[in-house]
């Protein structure tokens, strides 16, 4: 196609609709906003109005260009006025009955070389496209929430769908700013594909009340560098949205992590939709506002619960990159800190790395000479565990075997003095099987740190049922003067980042081995449409082929979900020695150092 999509008809003037009206007429396209409902038509207008206000008031555009932007969009409640429209996008409420209602209604009104394009996230274009008196001109045209910021957009093909068309809208992406990325027909595509299941077992794993909403949001922000935690996501989205898309998907996919927990139900039902309606998992200040305001479910300041221990010294129990960034977490807020090894050399070794990481500190300017030479002089480093006798709070970060960790955890229990907390920084194992090691299990208690320790915010405070109430109000209170976030979870397999994170890591890895989706198109979608910092796979080389997959077979092991099993192709580089960056081959290949 060789004309230029020039006049661009919007039907459904919800969140998506108006958001997508606002880039297409910024970009200098006349568009047609058409809503059966005035009062959403109204607030399109009055949307693009405080949009570009804003954009005058930060200098990004003129007065004079804002009025020529308003003039493009013109509303209308009735669908006769698509008729001039190169091109048409519904972004009208995901159900098969309404859209097919809607491009039936089109084939009489527009002309035969216009471009029909549907928003779904879920459903079937191919589907959609047979019910069209042309499906050759029908198509999945993708964009992602909020339209003005995120740059992905999934052109989406059906078998049916002529090239010529796809070329077309995919020029017209390009021209918007955005990266279209071309996806096969199946629910969900790429980006909701893998995000609304994500998403789903956040709001299960909320229903379970296994951690707060507050405490799952901010773990996935703070461990994984999202956005936005997944509960606030499915605020913005629409809860019932949601549902809607998980059902579409389990329909296709019978996977149990697809079919929608059952809190989304009854929020739906109760009317109870998010952002839009002022209530979800949240409570905002109005319908519409972001602003999310104090409800019967937040928690109280940390003033208000009780107080723990006393903890002036700490002692770290390990040599590696984890154990040494945890000690010098500890000695930069003041704690002294005994940090031990196997060996007396290896405590040195972990110490010299702790000095050279302070030391780019201070050629950053990120602290001061005299700082790290405090902090240093708070770690002394032992070739023995018997360094432990009097500290108040000791961690072990050694090696991630339940063996291991038992034996060190009976090792603490003779050697450090009554009333000390143990803690193990485990991301996998029982903590409780810790515990049992010792004859005070009351006093044993999770601290899963995160990688790089000095740099990741995010401590997750695992409980056991029989952890002492003073021993998590002492970590609590620890965790909040080293500077880190903590979060409470409840002693089961990934606690909380990895049990939702690995799930969608795996399901990333089922897409490339079905041949659904290519690797970089996967971890652009994500990237561009999730807001993720890097894509799955890149994450995976990062974190290890081996390491994930024996995440992923202690959640299958846990949780007995077929849908939880390791995907083959992850077993098979595994077995082939492909593990990642650490081996120079995983996913992709990198150079050798």
């Amino acid at each position: 196609m060789d004309t230029p999509l020039s006049t661009i008809a919007v039907v459904g003037l919800g969140t998506m609709g108006t958001g997508i009206a606002d880039v297409l007429t910024r970009a200098g396209r006349e568009v047609i906003g058409i809503d059966i409902d005035e009062n959403a038509a109204a607030q399109a207008v009055a949307a693009l109005e405080a949009s570009t206000a804003r954009a005058v008031a930060r200098e990004r555009i003129t007065e004079e260009e804002r009025q020529d932007v308003l003039a493009r969009f013109r509303t209308f409640s009735d669908l006769r006025a698509a008729a001039e429209a190169d091109l048409v996008i519904e972004v009208v409420p995901e159900s098969y009955e309404t859209k097919q209602e809607v491009f039936r209604a089109l084939d009489g009104i527009v002309r035969p070389g216009t471009i029909l394009a549907t928003g779904t996230n879920a459903l079937s274009v191919t589907r959609l496209a047979a019910d069209s008196a042309h499906p050759e001109r029908v198509l999945g045209l993708h964009f992602f929430t909020p339209v003005q910021a995120m740059k992905l957009v999934e052109v989406v093909s059906s078998v049916l769908t002529d090239p010529r068309h796809v070329e077309a809208v995919t020029r017209l992406a390009q021209e918007l700013g955005k990266e279209p990325v071309a996806v096969g027909d199946r629910p969900g595509f790429v980006a909701d594909g893998l995000l609304f299941g994500y998403l789903n077992q956040a709001a299960a794993m909320y229903e379970a009340k296994y951690a707060s909403r507050e405490d799952i949001d901010a773990a996935m922000r703070l461990g994984c560098g999202l956005p936005m935690g997944p509960l606030a996501l499915l605020d913005l989205i629409g809860i019932d949205t949601a549902r809607t898309v998980l059902e579409a998907m389990y329909a296709s996919s019978q996977d149990r992590l697809h079919a929608p927990a059952p809190i989304l139900g009854q929020l739906s039902e109760a009317g109870l939709t998010g952002r839009k309606s002022g209530r979800g998992f949240y409570t905002y200040e109005a319908p519409g506002s972001a602003t999310v305001v104090r409800d019967a479910l937040t928690p109280l300041d940390a003033a208000a619960t009780a107080g723990g221990r006393e903890v002036r010294s700490v002692g770290v129990a390990g040599s590696g990159t984890m154990a040494s960034g945890i000690a010098e977490v500890f000695a930069k807020a003041g704690y002294e800190v005994v940090l031990a090894a196997r060996s007396q050399e290896k405590a040195d070794t972990a110490k010299a790395r702790i000095a050279k990481n302070l030391a780019r500190s201070v050629d950053k300017g990120r602290m001061t000479g005299e700082a790290r030479d405090e902090t240093l002089a708070r770690i002394v480093p032992a070739g023995s565990l018997d360094a432990f006798a009097e500290v108040d709070l000791a961690v072990e970060a050694v090696a991630e075997d339940l063996e291991i960790k038992q034996e060190l955890f009976a090792r603490l229990d003779k050697i450090c003095k009554p009333g000390a907390v143990l803690a193990t920084t485990t991301s996998s194992l029982p903590v409780v099987a810790c515990a049992r090691a010792t004859s005070r299990p009351q006093d044993v208690i999770g601290m899963h740190f995160f990688n790089p320790a000095p740099a990741m915010k995010l401590v997750e405070i695992v409980r056991t049922v029989l952890t002492a109430d003073d021993v998590h109000a002492t970590v609590r209170e620890v965790t909040a003067k080293i500077r880190k976030h903590g979060v409470d979870c409840g002693d089961r397999a990934g606690f909380i980042v990895n049990a939702l994170l690995f799930p969608y890591l795996n399901n990333a890895i089922k897409m490339v081995q079905e041949h659904y989706a290519s690797l970089d198109d996967i971890d652009a979608a994500m990237k561009l449409g999730g807001g993720y910092p890097m894509g799955p796979f890149e994450l995976l080389d990062v974190v290890g082929l081996d390491v994930s997959l024996a995440i992923e077979k202690v959640l299958h092991r846990e949780f007995r979900d077929p849908g939880l099993a390791p995907a083959p192709l992850l077993e098979h580089l595994v077995a082939a020695g492909c593990l990642g960056r650490k081996t120079g081959r995983g996913f992709r290949e990198y150079a050798r150092r």
